[in-house]
């Protein structure tokens, strides 16, 4: 297993420095090939092992060194604006693997590649952070807190109650709204439970989950302004994901001496 692993670690390693050579060698932004997206469209039609694994090679050079290049130079741009939310490559990207352990659909991948990337000290929770996806259809640039836990929820409902009038400055933002499309929060059809009908956040205090998204053409992915688009739009809704952050991140702790 241990020497399975490492192998394909070295395979991995290998495309992603060939990957960087050719983008360098060309002086190209990161962006995907044309060949990544016909990939994808063969993985919807032919989602099955047997079909992935006579192709894995285009995968790993056309799909999976692309986005972990792509991460890291959105990580470079991050470090000025949302540093917290800095992650790295290989955690940042998302399996293209599907968990079909409970699940009655039973196809093994993902029809897209994706990369999330989480606040520091909340990976393994919801948290608030920014999202991208390529498909052979649709580019997604989101970001926001998505299906948060019981205790999250109710810790952004309760910072929404006193702080509703700056997060709604901070949605109402001229480039945010240019850029973005607010996301439509799964509202509930009645005030949670322990929230006032009266209350003036009571249209956020609804919502179930909070954020803001564009969907692209996925043409888009092939564009060598991909990592400036995505960039663009993660720095305008970081304002947004720094505030729905704030009541989950805690209090950092005080120095012992």
């Amino acid at each position: 297993m241990r020497a399975a692993r490492t192998a394909r670690s070295a395979i991995e390693a290998d495309a992603l420095r060939a990957f960087c050579v050719t983008r360098y060698d060309c002086g190209m932004g990161t962006h995907f090939s044309g060949e990544a997206l016909k990939f994808l469209r063969g993985l919807k039609r032919h989602n099955d092992r047997e079909w992935f694994g006579a192709r894995k090679d285009v995968y790993e050079r056309e799909l999976k060194a692309p986005m972990l290049a792509l991460i890291g130079e959105v990580n470079d741009a991050m470090v000025e604006f949302a540093p917290e939310n800095v992650q790295p490559p290989q955690k940042a990207m998302m399996r293209i693997y599907r968990d079909i352990r409970f699940s009655k659909d039973k196809r093994p991948y993902k029809i897209h590649q994706a990369a999330w990337w989480g606040r520091s000290g909340m990976e393994k929770t919801s948290g608030c952070g920014f999202y991208f996806s390529v498909s052979a259809t649709e580019v997604t640039v989101a970001a926001g807190v998505f299906m948060p836990g019981r205790e999250q929820l109710l810790a952004i409902r309760r910072y929404l109650v006193e702080h509703h009038a700056e997060f709604r400055a901070v949605m109402a933002g001229k480039k945010l709204r240019a850029l973005m499309q607010e996301d439509d929060g799964m509202r509930l059809t009645r005030p949670p439970k322990g929230f006032c009908a009266e209350d003036p956040a009571i249209d956020l205090l609804m919502c179930r989950q909070w954020g803001v998204v564009a969907r692209l053409p996925g043409e888009w992915a092939t564009r060598p302004t991909l990592m400036k688009d995505v960039v663009e739009r993660f720095k305008v809704a970081a304002p947004m994901v720094a505030m729905l952050n704030a009541p989950l991140a805690g209090k950092p702790k005080r120095p012992m001496f």
